[in-house]
């Protein structure tokens, strides 16, 4: 019953894990709402970190709270799932933390790329260090949980 049940939970961490991705993909290269246009002629890119985002927080009267929030604030809850659903995966005791956000910077790196040579959004070097603060933070959610259930388990 016990191995029936994992199998179960696995299955859907899984469904979640590649939903969570393919809905990712949909906003980053083909969500119009997310600024996805087709036919831009230059490659557009910031290579020089925090520079997109200390501008967003200078001028945050001038960009205005929405586009703050999409910019600053959805680039690190987007990847928050992936810290936190990718550790399900990792059969190794030590080193899952640094592995998971390893994974997640090659991830965030391959879209960065995909994005600059497709010309559909910007290669954004703010972007990468954004997106690792979210899969750390998802991670940091995924490891207290797993405390919580080792403690659960040792309890009973």
């Amino acid at each position: 019953m016990k191995k029936k049940n994992n199998i179960k939970y696995d299955f859907i961490l899984k469904l979640l894990f590649f939903l969570y991705l393919a809905v990712l993909c949909y906003l980053l290269f083909f969500s119009e709402d997310m600024g996805r246009r087709e036919g831009l002629t230059e490659y557009r890119y910031n290579f020089r970190p925090f520079r997109e985002i200390m501008r967003y927080i200078k001028n945050y009267e001038t960009v205005g709270a929405w586009r703050f929030l999409i910019n600053i604030v959805g680039n690190v809850i987007a990847f928050i799932p992936f810290g936190f659903l990718f550790p399900f995966f990792i059969n190794r005791k030590k080193g899952k933390m640094l592995f998971t956000v390893l994974i997640g910077v090659v991830f965030t790196c391959a879209i960065e790329f995909t994005q600059l040579l497709t010309k559909v959004g910007i290669f954004d070097v703010d972007d990468i260090i954004l997106n690792a603060i979210g899969v750390i933070t998802g991670y940091i959610i995924f490891h207290i949980g797993e405390i919580s259930v080792r403690k659960v388990k040792t309890s009973k």
